[in-house]
């Protein structure tokens, strides 16, 4: 005689844009529960229905918060009880009551992604105080004038070696950056909460 143990529940918060196959390949150990809602109102009433009844974990995509608003008191108040996690695809949890999830009885777990944007966002920031101290804009601008020959010529670009950048923050993103902007011989100044060790600042 055998039995069959049923599959967890889960649900996702918001539209998923970039992880459709790896979402859609869970439902090989869960049973994907989905959502039809369009606005808070109508999550709210679809949980007061039982259409997530059972529901253990939940996948908040970082436009949830457009469709259901903050998970906050009012939202977990009429989430099912049987909610366990809720896994938050995001830097902070700004968007998620941490401390009404842990006051549930049993606690709600909530789990962030802190540095899976950190290089993409210092990349970027270094792309962009390249381009303004060189004036790529005026560059690119200039060629797709077809100006390419510099006729007249564009304003002379500044050297990044030497200069002074200031970091207001010097957390995940911030010490990302002082590590790269020094690559470029930058000095690097920063202004944080609290001080950071001798070895986080690293001679900042």
């Amino acid at each position: 005689m055998s039995s069959t143990v049923p599959k967890p529940k889960v649900t996702h918060l918001g539209s998923i844009d970039h992880a459709q196959t790896a979402w859609n390949a869970l439902g090989k150990i869960a049973e994907l529960v989905e959502s039809s809602a369009i606005n808070r109102a109508e999550f709210i009433q679809e949980c007061k229905d039982g259409k997530l009844d059972g529901v253990v974990a939940t996948y908040q995509t970082i436009g949830s918060v457009a469709l259901t608003g903050l998970v906050d008191e009012e939202l977990l108040n009429v989430l099912p009880s049987s909610l366990r996690y809720i896994a938050h695809c995001g830097a902070g949890s700004d968007q998620v009551d941490v401390h009404a999830c842990s006051a549930r009885n049993p606690p709600i777990r909530v789990s962030n992604v802190p540095t899976a944007v950190d290089d993409a966002t210092v990349d970027v920031n270094m792309f962009l105080i390249l381009g303004a101290m060189r004036n790529f804009s005026a560059g690119m601008t200039a060629l797709r004038e077809g100006k390419w020959r510099g006729n007249p010529a564009p304003p002379l670009g500044h050297d990044p070696e030497g200069k002074v950048l200031g970091i207001l923050g010097m957390g995940g993103i911030g010490r990302n950056l002082k590590k790269k902007a020094e690559a470029f011989e930058m000095k690097v100044i920063y202004h944080n909460r609290r001080k950071l060790s001798d070895e986080m600042s690293a001679g900042a």
